[in-house]
């Protein structure tokens, strides 16, 4: 057991499985708005999961109505702006909140083991930020996604413009920037946004899960090789992904380890069974 065991949050349930991690948004009667708490306790079981080692894959998924309904209008209230600090410096302590609030769905990227996401109803404002941050999307035939934020005169600043453009067409990016219209499911799939569509929550729920046990079953090491090389590549020339893959591959690849065990496994007819990755200490550093 992990520590995770021990831990209870207020947004949120966290379950392991068969080295399958499931989060759950759990505010369904607010539409699972992201409040204060979830601002602090979403990164914090996302670091958990990764520093510990504790699953080879994370689904993330949600209760209610809707998947999330982005933004809880409290956490505009919470800022701690003081009217009474220079203009210049107030200004910067916001830059540096939105900063530290990017960083709460940069960790679906940073963290070591892929996170899919499986999603239903509403995925309105700062939840697209949220899922545009994880490794595979998936959703049932009622979802709907909103870049909500030009509705109510603000634009979206944690991520969906940053990263959407890296899943689907500018021009259908800058189309549902400028006007908050609702892309649908099929528009979705259609777009490279999400992998699948599905009829319900329950079947969607059960496809996801056989993706991630599925992932979990690989050599932990080899995919979050593959995580990393990919986002390298999205970021990079290909001239320049290819040298990293060559020193990625030259400190990485162990054949006499993890591909040793793959042959052992079959011809001995079971299943292979891998090291996890190491667990990181975010405070020790010997």
């Amino acid at each position: 057991m992990t520590m995770l065991s021990h831990k209870t949050y207020q947004t949120l349930t966290v379950d392991i499985t068969d080295k399958v991690a499931h989060i759950v948004l759990n505010r369904p009667n607010e539409l699972n708005s992201m409040n204060v708490d979830f601002w602090h306790e979403f990164p914090s079981v996302i670091h958990d999961i990764n520093n510990q080692s504790a699953a080879r894959a994370i689904v993330i998924s949600s209760t209610g109505k809707h998947f999330c309904a982005g933004m809880d209008l409290g956490v505009f209230t919470a800022t701690g702006a003081d009217n009474t600090i220079e203009l210049g410096r107030k200004h910067d302590h916001l830059r540096r909140l939105v900063l530290k609030l990017q960083d709460c769905f940069t960790v679906l990227e940073t963290a070591r083991m892929p996170v899919l996401m499986a999603i239903h109803g509403g995925c309105i404002g700062g939840a697209l930020d949220m899922i545009s941050a994880a490794d595979c999307r998936y959703c049932t035939h009622d979802a709907f996604f909103s870049i909500e934020e030009t509705k109510l005169g603000m634009t979206a600043d944690v991520g969906t413009l940053q990263r959407l453009p890296k899943l689907i067409s500018m021009g259908l990016v800058k189309e549902l920037a400028f006007t908050g219209r609702r892309m649908t499911a099929a528009e979705a799939k259609d777009s490279g946004l999400v992998n699948q569509v599905y009829p319900d929550h329950e079947t969607m729920l059960a496809a996801v899960f056989d993706i991630a046990k599925e992932i979990a079953a690989r050599s932990p090491l080899a995919v979050t090789g593959c995580k990393e090389m990919i986002n390298y590549a999205r970021d990079h020339s290909v001239a320049d992904s290819l040298q990293y893959m060559s020193v990625w591959q030259s400190g990485m690849f162990q054949p006499q380890n993890d591909m040793m065990e793959v042959f052992n496994a079959k011809a001995q007819n079971r299943a292979p069974e891998f090291e996890e990755l190491t667990p990181i200490d975010p405070v020790k550093i010997f």
